[in-house]
C-alpha cells in the first residue's frame, strides 16, 4: 500500500497474506485486506472497502463477532492518547446512524497515531 510501507515494523501489525487467508470467508469479491492490527485477541482490519472489527468472545475465543463498517458510514472519530498513569489509548468511532460510539482500547504496543492516520486515510479518501 505504498504510503504505509514504512510502518510495517510495528509489533501490532499483522501479516497481510496470513490475514487475507484467515479472513477470506468474510471478504466480498474483489475485497483485499490492506492493513490489520492485533489488539490482544481482537483485530482491526482495514480493507479496500470497509473497516472490520473482529471481536473474539468467551474464554476460548472461539465465538467471534465481525463488525463491518463501510468507510462512508463513519461520521467522525476521536483518539485519547495514553498518559503517564493511564497506559492505554482509546479510539471512539462514531457511525452516522448511531449516537453511541464504538470504543476500542489499545495498549502501549499499538501506535494509536498510526491507527488514526490509517483511519483518516480511508475516511477522507
Amino acid at each position: 500500500m505504498g504510503i504505509f510501507d514504512g510502518w510495517l515494523g510495528n509489533a501490532s501489525t499483522v501479516n497481510l497474506s496470513e490475514a487475507q487467508q484467515e479472513y477470506a470467508s468474510i471478504m466480498a469479491p474483489g475485497e483485499q485486506i490492506e492493513r490489520a492490527y492485533k489488539l490482544v485477541r481482537d483485530m482491526f482490519i482495514f480493507t479496500n472497502k470497509r473497516l472490520i472489527l473482529v471481536d473474539k468472545q468467551g474464554i476460548t475465543g472461539k465465538k467471534t463477532e465481525y463488525h463491518s463498517i463501510p468507510y462512508k458510514s463513519i461520521s467522525h472519530y476521536s483518539v485519547e492518547t495514553a498518559g503517564h498513569f493511564d497506559l492505554d489509548a482509546e479510539l471512539c468511532i462514531y457511525i452516522s446512524s448511531s449516537t453511541v460510539p464504538i470504543k476500542k482500547t489499545f495498549n502501549k504496543n499499538v501506535n494509536i497515531y498510526e491507527v488514526q492516520s490509517v483511519l483518516s486515510y480511508y475516511i477522507l479518501g
